[in-house]
């Protein structure tokens, strides 16, 4: 979603906000790989991490296909009002998920913590944008 927005957006504070969410997303997907890596569960590969069942053993915030592919066709300010859309919506799969977590181990605990923070400060910001939005 987020290198999309690099091609795709029209608002110079949307691209900002999605180089901004996936720097901040990187070393935290890297961790969580590290721990299925550790715990010889399988690494799901990028862009896999979405089902048009919506299932994905129920994890929250998940993109269907074909809301994919619908940000990916969008351009201009319909892109811009999607991406914040459907991230606002990922983003509280994860602050939902990573809330659950916090009840789990140390480090999960840690990382749950920051993706806590960080993903709920975007979401507000997120929303401000979309509502600036014609």
């Amino acid at each position: 979603m987020t290198t999309l927005a690099a091609t795709h957006a029209s608002s110079a504070e949307v691209k900002a906000l999605a180089a901004k969410i996936r720097k901040e997303q990187e070393p935290e997907i890297t961790t969580m790989s590290g721990w299925l890596m550790a715990w010889g569960e399988p690494v799901p590969s990028p862009g896999a991490m979405h089902h048009d069942s919506g299932d994905m053993g129920g994890m929250p915030g998940m993109l269907t296909d074909t809301e994919l592919r619908q940000l990916g066709a969008a351009t201009g300010p319909a892109f811009d009002k999607l991406f914040l859309t459907l991230m606002i919506k990922h983003h509280e799969g994860a602050v939902e998920t990573a809330t659950t977590a916090q009840s789990q181990g140390s480090a999960v605990k840690q990382l749950a913590g920051s993706i806590v923070t960080s993903q709920t400060a975007e979401i507000a910001e997120m929303k401000a944008l979309l509502d600036k939005l014609p």
